[in-house]
């Protein structure tokens, strides 16, 4: 078991959580290269609404001018994670993994690869039965089909093994604001929640206690105390 610290922040600004986390991995690099074990982190929280894309991402799959961005009160950044334009919001549960990759004996591909069983494992027991899309990293819901959605992005970036950056869940989050974006920069392909599939909101903090668990048995993560 890899001992964590687990931390719901609750709702934050997306500037102020992406400064918390760079201070983060900053501190695991540091005790590593001082030959000592960093302390791996998982950070839930709910960003005020927002536009990231990442680095090979492309502005024109941002569709909404400045004026709509700011009459939505909603921000348009530039980010140091992989993949493209993407929406964070309320009700969406956002996670950020600082993780010393090398404490779990994994490359990138395999990290990612277990975000995506947490989630599908989670999804699972609220009856969302979810897949994934070759070449299209996240989380879908009939990914083979006309009707292909994503109900989970992820995008990460990855340090000396040390990784920030995440997934973002859609639980109860208002949908309406990919259609100011190509998301993740697709054009054929939708957009889902979970309140969207099954009909009704969800128990927000029950959702994340879920995660928080699943997290746990999938990347063999022992909670530690606060």
């Amino acid at each position: 078991m890899v001992p964590c610290a687990f931390e719901n922040l609750g709702r934050r600004p997306y500037r102020e959580v992406w400064a918390l986390q760079e201070s983060l991995l900053d501190e695991v690099k540091q005790a590593k290269a001082a030959g000592k074990t960093g302390c791996n982190r998982l950070l839930f929280v709910e960003h005020d609404p927002v536009f990231t894309v990442g680095k090979s991402g492309k502005d024109a799959n941002m569709l909404a001018s400045a004026s709509v961005l700011q009459s939505q009160n909603a921000e348009f950044i530039h980010v140091d994670r992989g993949g493209d334009v993407t929406f964070h919001g309320p009700g969406q549960l956002v996670g950020y993994p600082i993780f010393d990759l090398e404490e779990f004996s994994i490359g990138v591909k395999s990290y990612v690869d277990r975000i995506e069983e947490a989630i599908i494992r989670s999804m699972e027991q609220y009856g969302i039965r979810c897949e994934r899309l070759q070449g299209a990293t996240g989380v879908w819901i009939e990914p083979h089909t006309p009707r292909a959605r994503k109900i989970c992005a992820i995008g990460v970036k990855c340090s000396r093994f040390v990784t920030m950056h995440g997934f973002a869940l859609n639980v109860n989050t208002d949908l309406s604001y990919f259609g100011m974006i190509n998301p993740c920069g697709f054009t054929d392909k939708g957009v889902t929640s979970m309140q969207k599939e099954l009909g009704r909101p969800l128990d927000f903090a029950q959702v994340c206690d879920t995660l928080r668990q699943t997290f746990a048995q999938v990347f063999g993560l022992a909670y530690m105390e606060n």
